[in-house]
């Protein structure tokens, strides 16, 4: 098959897949009620589209409200419709979506249900409201800072990038984030939870992951003498104090400061997603099962595989790819033209881990991938399985 049959193949099922779900009674009622029914919850959300679009559609900023564990609804909803105005006058020019809480944990934003909530909401975006899917974002305070931390690494190939403001980490692993761009942010005096610590050292881890794979684009703000609130959202975009040395505030108490932008929508918009990233490096720990997707980026693996890594590279050029690192015990490689002219080469530099099977049905996998994933980056025409010994 060449470049141009694969490509035809792929624009032909994103445009059925189009017309058709765009018709779909479900979705259109979610479009209509702003409501997103799974299982025995819903995500409720508020919508504001600024600007223009783009030649590739509106970015789309997914904004999470603040709050958490409560006995009543009535804390998260206060905090909600706060979230949606927060951010929004600092998008001069995209679809700006305020998410409720699917239920009123400490984890409002992270409950299992969250996940796949996030995938129609950004399908439904994409289909009804020309959201380009190469730029869309999230972004949260407090609670919703808690959403981000856990929400990225389950589905960092949905986002080009995130802004996480004081919020705890809950000690998440953030290996996965290698291809999307990382804001995180706290103020100097916001001690619970150690809330402003946990910037500076996951400052440094993101630093190591850097070191150790490339990629991992990240920033780290500690607002100077702020405490739990500060201004990340100031549509003036006014410089703010923050630390100079987040290293060296946390070992030697040096507050030095310097000013900059910290609006999250500044660093955000800036950024656009890669989907076909030349490494991927996947815990598989971190998976949300409920997901629709057995995908990350140009990986899948079946969902039953919930813990191991794998650690893959491509080279377009050379049209080759290289297993690094694989501990899960199956996986499978996806691509189309937009990775591979042809048929790729394979180099395992990995143990114990051999070729299964290259299944090359372009129709069938694209279908596939394109049912489950809902995103024309997401359709592939070629997949080669591995197995683990």
């Amino acid at each position: 098959m060449t470049e141009k049959e694969s490509a035809f193949i792929r624009e032909h099922i994103w445009n059925d897949f189009c017309e058709r779900e765009r018709k779909n009674k479900k979705r259109i009622e979610e479009i209509e009620n702003q409501v997103m029914p799974f299982g025995e919850v819903k995500m409720r959300y508020g919508i504001s589209v600024n600007g223009s679009p783009e030649k590739n559609g509106y970015p789309l900023y997914i904004a999470l409200h603040g709050g958490g564990h409560s006995d009543t609804p009535d804390i998260n909803d206060s905090q909600w419709e706060h979230m949606k105005i927060y951010y929004r006058d600092s998008v001069k020019n995209g679809v700006y979506v305020a998410c409720r809480g699917v239920r009123d944990t400490w984890d409002t934003h992270a409950n299992p249900e969250s996940f796949p909530l996030y995938d129609e909401l950004i399908s439904n975006m994409v289909l009804f409201n020309n959201v380009d899917p190469n730029r869309v974002y999230i972004m949260g305070f407090s609670a919703g800072g808690d959403g981000v931390y856990i929400t990225t690494p389950k589905m960092a190939d949905r986002f080009a990038a995130a802004n996480m403001s004081a919020g705890c980490p809950n000690n998440v692993k953030l290996d996965n984030l290698r291809n999307m761009a990382f804001i995180i942010q706290a103020g100097e005096r916001d001690y619970f939870f150690r809330r402003n610590e946990l910037i500076a050292e996951y400052d440094e881890y993101l630093d190591r992951l850097s070191a150790q794979y490339g990629g991992y684009y990240h920033e780290a703000n500690i607002h100077f003498d702020k405490a739990h609130n500060f201004r990340d959202n100031d549509s003036s975009f006014t410089p703010r104090a923050v630390i100079k040395n987040n290293a060296a505030w946390l070992r030697d108490g040096d507050r030095e400061y310097i000013e900059k932008d910290v609006n999250a929508v500044t660093f955000l918009s800036k950024q656009v997603r890669n989907p076909y990233p030349d490494r991927v490096v996947w815990n598989l720990s971190q998976r949300a099962p409920l997901r629709k997707t057995d995908t990350f980026y140009w990986l899948g693996a079946d969902k039953n595989v919930n813990e191991g890594e794998l650690v893959v590279s491509y080279s377009s050029e050379k049209c080759k790819i290289t297993i690094e690192k694989a501990t899960a015990k199956e996986f499978s490689v996806y691509y189309n033209e937009k990775m591979f002219a042809k048929e790729p080469e394979i180099i395992i530099d990995s143990e114990n881990v051999s070729v299964v099977k290259t299944d090359y049905r372009p129709e069938e996998i694209a279908l596939e991938t394109c049912g489950k994933n809902c995103d024309p980056n997401y359709i592939f025409t070629g997949r080669i399985d591995f197995e683990v010994k």
